[in-house]
């Protein structure tokens, strides 16, 4: 098992990754529940795959788990139902030193610790992501939040988790969309800082994409201690460290917006295309060479992870896409930060983006050859 320490102040945890974690769940959720059930929130999908094996492993452990299934699906970060998740653990009688448990990808976690962090002013949760990119990022740092019609992850909390639990065989039972979703934010990591881990993207990613327990558990516990570095340097985003975490993020939440944030595109597909365009906006403004970009653009159509603006088929320009940026959470006097590179694996806030420029930029990408 690897085991990852998250070193936030006043709030450290642990990710465990392990293939077959999941049938074990309760063993080692045991120590951190006070009482002999606990809550547990997932989705109509992971409950058709996951719900027998891991209630089984609460009951192994003396535990009885009670569950909410919610739908599968983006739509799910929503006021309905973090209302509805929120009036069910009332009814569940859970305390403030309670923990609930977030089985599922990143919109059960994302919406599992919100509810967490309001229900009874704050009560505990356990991450156990089920999708490589609740694996590799959102499960980690404690970002939680839900989608309002103003744009993504708007509302939310920062709340930490009091363990991860991670299981690359989960994997297994995900469609490829959906593994090749999640390995855009593995890319990621390389991308931020770390060009000898991109370099072994280039490599490997093929094998983590096809299944190989292997590559995946090094993807994943690679990118999990990549992660916890920078969250517990900066655990709130405001010394400039976690906004790294961002890369592609800008460009991929103004896509996701102009497609009603659908499984039009998914959010890992949307990064992935960000990190695209952020490559080549970069490029455009003489930071970095154009090789580097191409070097982004190849790798991410080489795994079948969109690597073209225009081949989206919108029906936007590049104003209106550029629009859907002025709704970002990283807004700031009214200036957008934005993360460009210098080069595969020299990501930089850039303060002094006009907006204009990224417009204009997009409409080009936007134009047919």
């Amino acid at each position: 098992m690897a085991v990852i320490p998250v070193a936030i102040a006043g709030a450290p945890y642990e990710v465990r990754i392990q293939a077959g974690v999941l049938a074990r769940a309760g063993e080692h959720c045991r120590p951190f529940l006070r009482k002999d059930r606990v809550s547990v929130i997932t989705d109509e999908n992971v409950a058709g795959q996951w719900r027998q094996t891991v209630a089984a492993s609460f009951d192994a452990a003396g535990i009885r788990s009670e569950w909410l299934v919610l739908p599968a699906g983006e739509s799910t970060k929503s006021w309905e139902h973090l209302a509805r998740t929120v009036d069910w653990l009332l009814e569940q009688e859970v305390e403030r030193k309670d923990r609930i448990v977030a089985l599922g990808g990143g919109v059960i976690g994302d919406l599992t610790g919100f509810a967490a962090s309001i229900v009874k002013r704050g009560c505990g949760f356990i991450q156990i992501p089920t999708t490589l990119l609740a694996q590799v990022d959102s499960s980690v740092g404690g970002k939680t939040a839900i989608n309002t019609p103003a744009g993504k992850n708007l509302v939310g909390a920062f709340h930490q988790p009091a363990l991860v639990l991670a299981d690359p065989l989960a994997l297994d039972t995900l469609p490829l969309r959906d593994v090749r979703a999640g390995y855009a934010e593995v890319v990621k990591y390389g991308l931020i800082d770390d060009p000898a881990f991109f370099q072994w993207c280039e490599a490997h990613g093929a094998s983590v994409l096809a299944g190989d327990h292997a590559a995946r558990e090094y993807a994943i516990a690679h990118s999990v201690a990549a992660k916890a570095r920078i969250v517990a340097a900066d655990e709130k985003e405001t010394a400039g460290v976690r906004a790294l975490l961002n890369l592609g993020h800008t460009f991929g939440h103004a896509l996701e917006a102009e497609t009603g944030f659908s499984d039009r595109l998914l959010h890992g597909e949307g990064v992935a295309l960000g990190m695209v365009l952020a490559a080549r906006f970069s490029a455009r403004q003489g930071m970095m060479s154009g090789e580097d970009a191409q070097r982004v653009v190849a790798h991410i159509g080489a795994v079948g992870l969109p690597a073209s603006l225009l081949a989206l088929g919108l029906t936007c320009n590049g104003r209106q896409l550029a629009d859907h940026m002025l709704h970002d959470k990283k807004m700031d006097a009214g200036t957008l930060p934005f993360l460009l590179m210098r080069g595969i694996g020299q990501t930089f806030l850039a303060n002094d983006v006009d907006l204009a420029d990224v417009a204009a930029f997009l409409d080009e990408e936007l134009t047919p050859p």
